[in-house]
């Protein structure tokens, strides 16, 4: 006998990765939800998705979850508390945000948050109580700012080509990215092309991942040195005529400029800053010249460092150099994020926001909260925190200034979060 088919709700992966990845949401007799699967309706993820949200209902439903309010009852860092209704938190935050703002003015307050739990209203509508309140701003300097920042200084903006085209490619560049653990639909389609139409698949990172093993080729270069690797590629690019001279003179702005600048950036010179070899650098440089149809797909891995920005900036220069933008498979990819053209406003209140309100640097969190001038900007000791969706006493640099500021008596903490954490 078949078994019978259980209802199914259809959705998009909540997460911010680039694939927005369509589900198919099992849905139980007990109104719970059950497995997810990958749309097999949509090309892209074409009955895939990747382990960490095929078992969502895992984390959905699992007996650690946070549901009722704790309030502390120990030092802080013991972990001992205790549950108190939702009234008596609520109340207990207002009363405690409203005498600090009293007393230190509003900026005093910084509400905290990042990607721990996604969804434009999940995610970004603190916003709205931030601009509402006037309390301090969040510079966002972990993971995506430099990345987006150095992808749109050479293409104009957050899109490239369709993923899908992947599957049509003659070579498939794999930089900063681990799609094996992170992303199998990526490597669903790489691994296509492979099998019809003989692609190469070249992978760059600063180790070994489990998406190199699966490459062609793979380059494990030192930390931070992608930008040289980038150079050199080009360098050998315009030195062996590999260069498409038209598309540059039609589409980009500084041919000449870039030609000259990359003079010096030699394979020799690359290989002392990346730890490669020449004849890696030379034999990834000349498949990349030869193969029109390169697919690159820049992750966000090489650009979290100090040079994150210029790595990803060169990475991505690469396509304009060979022009393989021109071609169905080809062009550099990173993020689609402006096709879609969010309003946000509504979700942000953004009308309410004040651009003389002080904006401090979420990776600068321990200078924060032990009084350093500088990352204070100038304003107030932060004396109140409303930490959403991330973690920082485990993710941000500088862990023991980041401790210390925790453990202050004269600092009032609330964390809204799906399970207890070190913060």
């Amino acid at each position: 006998m078949n078994k019978p088919v259980k209802p199914t709700a259809f959705s998009t992966c909540p997460h911010d990765c680039p694939s927005v990845c369509a589900l198919d949401v099992e849905l139980l007799e007990d109104g719970k939800v059950g497995r997810l699967r990958g749309s097999a309706l949509n090309t892209y993820t074409a009955g895939v998705i990747c382990a960490k949200v095929a078992r969502y209902s895992e984390r959905l439903y699992h007996p650690d979850r946070l549901l009722k309010p704790l309030r502390r009852i120990s030092a802080k860092g013991e972990g001992r508390f205790a549950e108190v209704s939702w009234d008596e938190a609520l109340d207990l935050i207002a009363a405690k945000f409203l005498q600090i703002e009293a007393e230190f003015g509003a900026q005093s307050i910084w509400p905290y948050h990042y990607a721990g739990t996604m969804g434009m209203v999940q995610r970004d509508s603190i916003h709205r109580f931030r601009h509402a309140k006037g309390y301090s701003l969040q510079f966002d300097s972990i993971c995506t700012n430099m990345a987006w920042t150095g992808y749109v200084a050479g293409t104009g903006k957050l899109a490239g080509p369709d993923p899908r085209e992947m599957a049509v490619s003659d070579q498939i560049v794999i930089w900063g990215t681990n799609p094996v653990a992170t992303q199998v639909n990526v490597m669903t389609h790489a691994i296509a092309a492979r099998k019809k139409r003989g692609a190469k698949i070249i992978v760059i990172d600063v180790y070994r991942t489990e998406t190199m093993k699966q490459a062609d080729i793979g380059l494990v270069l030192k930390p931070g040195t992608d930008a040289a690797l980038a150079c050199a590629i080009m360098h050998i690019l315009f030195r062996d005529d590999l260069a498409d001279q038209d598309y540059l003179a039609r589409f980009t702005d500084c041919p000449l400029e870039l030609e000259a600048h990359l003079k010096s950036k030699t394979p020799e010179w690359a290989a002392a800053v990346t730890g490669l070899d020449v004849a890696q650098i030379e034999e990834v440089a000349l498949l990349i010249g030869q193969v029109p149809r390169t697919y690159f797909r820049l992750g966000y891995g090489f650009t979290r460092s100090r040079n994150g920005v210029v790595g990803m900036h060169a990475a991505a220069s690469i396509g304009a150099v060979t022009g393989c933008w021109q071609h169905e498979g080809g062009g550099v990819f990173h993020n689609n994020g402006a096709i879609y053209e969010l309003d946000k406003s509504m979700v942000e209140a953004t009308d309410l926001k004040d651009p003389s309100v002080r904006a401090l640097d979420q990776s600068l969190i321990g200078r924060v909260l032990t009084g350093d001038e500088a990352a204070l900007l100038g304003g107030p000791p932060v004396k109140a925190m409303l930490i959403q969706n991330t973690n920082p006493v485990s993710v941000t640099p500088e862990q023991e200034l980041v401790k210390k500021g925790f453990a202050r008596e004269d600092l009032f903490t609330v964390v809204h979060e799906q399970f207890m954490t070190e913060t």
